[in-house]
């Protein structure tokens, strides 16, 4: 699981739109873009992944988005752990060294 203080930054091989609500994102593997690994993300995984600046920590993330949802704070930490955990599993971010 996502340790709350690590910081989290998008990999560098991506390329992103958004598109009718969603996050499309394609990887790039050899300056091609790979059609076979297309993820999209929600609204609220979107807005985690914008929150992913290589600045803010995962709790700062956790806490931006306690701002804008009516959700106790462990129950939004674990779904935002779960996210990351996701997004990192699929090679699209990654933890930046402190």
């Amino acid at each position: 699981m996502a340790d709350l203080d690590a910081v989290y930054e998008h990999s560098e091989s991506l390329v992103t739109r958004d598109l009718a609500g969603e996050k499309i994102i394609v990887p790039v593997r050899r300056n091609v873009g790979d059609l076979n690994s297309i993820y999209t993300l929600n609204s609220v995984a979107n807005e985690i992944w914008l929150l992913l600046d290589g600045k803010r920590t995962v709790s700062e993330v956790v806490g931006a988005l306690e701002q804008e949802y009516e959700v106790d704070s462990s129950t939004l930490a674990s779904d935002v752990c779960r996210v990351l955990d996701d997004l990192r599993d699929e090679g699209l971010v990654r933890s930046k060294e402190n």
